[in-house]
């Protein structure tokens, strides 16, 4: 790289720290790690500007290879002036919610988990719950998502810093390592993640145990332009352990709300 990009991507990176809170550099902070908060803080910001609602499917595959039946879901997004929100349902066989998720984010705000599941002993009746941090490290739907993969945990780390740029899936990426300030022995340690530069998304991220071993890879599958801006069409996640993974597709179809 030129001396003349270099001094400039500094001068960038000095000039984003010094105007963004709670970035600036400490003694110990190097500049890896500030381009990491940096970049982490820009992705929680990423807020939808108009509410989507989709339906989807939900697949998973068992460690022996086999698919199970396909489970009908429904994603619906609803941005609101102090908070947004994602809300994934997994429907029954009348379409009836049997679990529902609802990701809630705001600014300087830990990412809120409300989960409930269909008791199916009294209408109505469900074992709603709300979560937050590594509480939220719980199955949806019995698949390999966790909420909080759903929600994207990772990012409100502390522990930020990007260690590389390369190339993935023919885009360039940085890659972000996010690192888990008390992990648990079931939940992960440390994450990387491949985030598309020119677009700013996730298109691959890895989750590693305390002993650096990886448990679960989460893979974009492909994206659709969505009133002038790129959704996600569909994503998968493999347990590395068993093999076992899931999958879920939108159709991405816009209705009024």
């Amino acid at each position: 790289m030129k001396p003349r990009i270099i001094l400039q991507a500094r001068l960038a990176l000095a000039i984003a720290i010094a105007f963004v809170p709670g970035l600036a550099l400490s003694a110990e902070q190097t500049p890896a790690e500030a381009e990491g908060r940096l970049l982490a803080a820009e992705l929680r910001s990423q807020r939808p500007e108009e509410p989507l609602s989709s339906g989807g499917v939900l697949r998973t595959r068992d460690p022996y290879g086999k698919w199970r039946e396909a489970i009908p879901v429904r994603l619906e997004i609803t941005p609101r002036a102090e908070y947004w929100q994602t809300r994934y349902l997994a429907l029954g066989p009348g379409q009836e919610p049997i679990e529902t998720l609802t990701v809630t984010r705001a600014e300087g705000a830990p990412t809120r988990y409300d989960h409930s599941r269909a008791l199916g002993t009294a209408v109505g009746a469900s074992d709603a719950v709300t979560l937050t941090g590594d509480a939220a490290s719980i199955p949806f739907a019995g698949s390999e998502f966790w909420l909080s993969d759903l929600g994207l945990e990772f990012l409100d780390w502390p522990g930020q810093r990007v260690v590389r740029s390369e190339m993935r899936k023919g885009r360039s990426c940085k890659v972000l390592e996010s690192l888990n300030p008390n992990p648990s022995s079931t939940n992960y340690a440390r994450v990387l993640s491949w985030i598309d530069i020119e677009h700013r998304g996730i298109l691959r991220a890895e989750g590693y145990d305390r002993e650096r071993r990886l448990l679960k890879e989460f893979s974009i599958g492909s994206f659709k332009k969505v009133q002038g801006r790129w959704q996600l069409k569909s994503m998968e996640i493999r347990n590395e352990e068993t093999d076992a993974r899931t999958r879920i597709e939108f159709d991405l179809e816009i209705e009024d709300r």
